[in-house]
């Protein structure tokens, strides 16, 4: 059931983040500074980044069980709010810093750390109800 529980809460994580980028991938594409072609797709696209992010969301859901069964959260309710500090805290931050020195947009970093913020808080509520 735990294996389980790690698949289904990383799709819902992914799945959230499709949505949560379709909805903001106008100004993510300006913020992110990737050329786009005349109908407004990345240049250059490439699937790889989507096998990556499924890879990552396994990966950071497999953490987070862990650590939750180590803690002993094992209500809807404490993994949402869980999960959201995790991405809050943890993952944002590290975010920031990577697009602080990379001389980034910090809408960009508004962007994906409402992602993982928000994707963490998914993963945590799937987690949760398992």
């Amino acid at each position: 059931m735990e294996f389980l529980s790690v698949i289904v809460s990383a799709l819902a994580g992914w799945l959230f983040g499709a949505g949560w980028y379709m909805t903001l991938s106008k100004p993510w594409l300006v913020a992110s500074g990737i050329e786009c072609d005349e109908d407004g797709r990345p240049k250059n696209a490439s699937p790889l980044p989507f096998a990556l992010s499924a890879i990552a969301m396994l990966l950071v859901a497999g953490m987070m069980r862990h650590v939750f069964h180590e803690a002993g959260i094992f209500t809807a309710g404490a993994g949402l709010l869980s999960g959201m500090g995790v991405g809050l805290f943890f993952i944002s931050p590290w975010i920031m810093i990577n697009n602080a020195y990379g001389q980034r947009p910090f809408r960009l970093t508004l962007i994906d750390g409402g992602y993982a913020t928000f994707g963490c808080a998914v993963i945590g509520l799937v987690l949760g109800l398992f």
